[in-house]
C-alpha cells in the first residue's frame, strides 16, 4: 500500500477490517471514536470476535488508513491484551430547575445532545465476519 491509498479516519466505518502490524486479519471496527466537529481521532472500537466485547485501540496505535481497510502497530497478542471498549457518557448542557418552555427549546436547537450511534449487534457482527469471509 502506498500513501496514496490512504484515507482520513472520517472515512472509517463499522465493518472495516482489522489487521495487526503482521497483516494478519484481528477483526473489524465497531465504532470510531472521535469528535469529527475538531477532527479529533481518539481511536477505535474493534471486535475481534462474534460474541466477544470490543477492544478499545487508541489511535496512537493505528498504523494507516485504507478503504475498507486499518492496519494497527500492534500485534495479535498485544490487541488481545487491550481493555474492553467502554462507551464515554453523552454530553448534555444542564439548566437551572427555573428555565422555561422557550429556553428549553432553544437550548435543545443550540446544543442538542450528543448521541451516540448503538454498537454493532449480533446479527450485524456476524454478518461482517461472512463477508470478510467470503472476500478471501
Amino acid at each position: 500500500m502506498t500513501d496514496a491509498d490512504q484515507v482520513s479516519w472520517f472515512l472509517i466505518e463499522p465493518g472495516w477490517k482489522v489487521v495487526d502490524a503482521e497483516g494478519k486479519e484481528i477483526g473489524s471496527v465497531d465504532e470510531v471514536v472521535g469528535d469529527s466537529s475538531d477532527d479529533i481521532f481518539n481511536g477505535l472500537s474493534v471486535s475481534t470476535n462474534v460474541l466477544g466485547k470490543p477492544r478499545y485501540v487508541p489511535s496512537e496505535q493505528v498504523d494507516t488508513i485504507t478503504e475498507g481497510h486499518i492496519r494497527l502497530k500492534l500485534t495479535t497478542a498485544e490487541v488481545h491484551r487491550l481493555r474492553e471498549y467502554e462507551e464515554p457518557p453523552t454530553s448534555a448542557e444542564i439548566l437551572p430547575e427555573g428555565a422555561g418552555a422557550f429556553t428549553r427549546a432553544e437550548a435543545a436547537v443550540e446544543a442538542p445532545i450528543h448521541r451516540r450511534e448503538e454498537h454493532l449487534n449480533l446479527l450485524t457482527r456476524v454478518v461482517h465476519a461472512l463477508r470478510r469471509l467470503f472476500r478471501r
